[in-house]
């Protein structure tokens, strides 16, 4: 590793994405792993880290409290939960260390906290951190603006039959972004139809979740017009990717100002 190397942390190391970014981390020389973390009672704790994450030592020892692991850090990267990312943000904000969070399925009341933590460092959170499908979310509120109000706007979402959440982080704000450049209401949104729910409204976004297998990742928005219709797809076949992004954006986020940010301010969208 070179001298130059960002000294990063990873939470919930033995974890799919957890090991991916360990591993990621271990075979570039622009980062070096600081410390790690498993969440408390883990038969990982005070194994080295390496090792948690299914790889051969690295010589760090992971631990059960972000806190102990902070000191010296540059950047956290967090692929937890909703609940323990509020935490790690507290955590965070306290030591002043930025942090990046590929967590999903946050309620309104953490997002706040989040917001919060990051009124002290920069915090980068995204829901997916795919480069190409935050492009393809730009690319389809841009769409949406120039088809405008003739063509009905449907998502649907399919992941792996272990996901928790659903509609996917990414498909809730790939809504969010459609209504804002329809000019439309968190009301338009429509995640469910069941029974007789009579016509669909002209001002709808649908977003529909379908669960099986081992699917990555798959997001379409359908534009439906008359005599005509338009489909936007990201299929994601690697969670790598996922890393990959959570990398860039964490060399990113080092020497901004604090901020709440997410993939289109590291992509330069915004």
């Amino acid at each position: 590793m070179s001298g130059g190397a960002i000294k990063v942390v990873i939470t919930g190391v033995s974890g799919r994405m957890g090991s991916l970014i360990t591993r990621l981390v271990r075979d570039t020389s622009d980062f070096v792993l600081h410390g790690a973390t498993d969440k408390p009672g883990s038969a990982s704790i005070g194994l080295d880290a390496g090792l948690a994450a299914h790889l051969a030592p690295l010589e760090v020892s992971t631990v059960d409290s972000l806190d102990q692991a902070l000191k010296g850090a540059q950047v956290v990267i967090d692929f937890t939960t909703p609940e323990v990312s509020v935490a790690h943000a507290r955590l965070c904000a306290e030591a002043g260390v930025p942090l990046v969070v590929g967590s999903t399925g946050f309620s309104a009341e953490a997002k706040a906290h989040m917001a919060e933590a990051a009124k002290k460092i920069p915090l980068v959170m995204s829901p997916n951190m795919s480069v190409g499908v935050n492009l393809v979310i730009e690319l389809a509120a841009a769409m949406a603006k120039r088809l405008g109000e003739g063509f009905d706007v449907e998502i649907v979402e399919t992941h792996h039959r272990m996901k928790k959440d659903a509609p996917s982080g990414t498909a809730v704000r790939m809504a969010d972004e459609l209504a804002k450049a329809l000019g439309r209401s968190q009301d338009d949104i429509r995640t469910s139809r069941v029974g007789q729910i009579g016509e669909r409204k002209a001002s709808e976004i649908g977003v529909q979740a379908l669960r099986g297998g081992d699917v990555v990742g798959e997001h379409t928005v359908y534009f439906f017009g008359d005599g005509e219709r338009v489909e936007l797809t990201h299929r994601a076949t690697s969670r790598e990717q996922f890393g990959r992004g959570a990398l860039r954006a964490a060399k990113w986020v080092i020497g901004k100002p604090a901020g709440l940010y997410d993939m289109t301010h590291v992509l330069g969208v915004k």
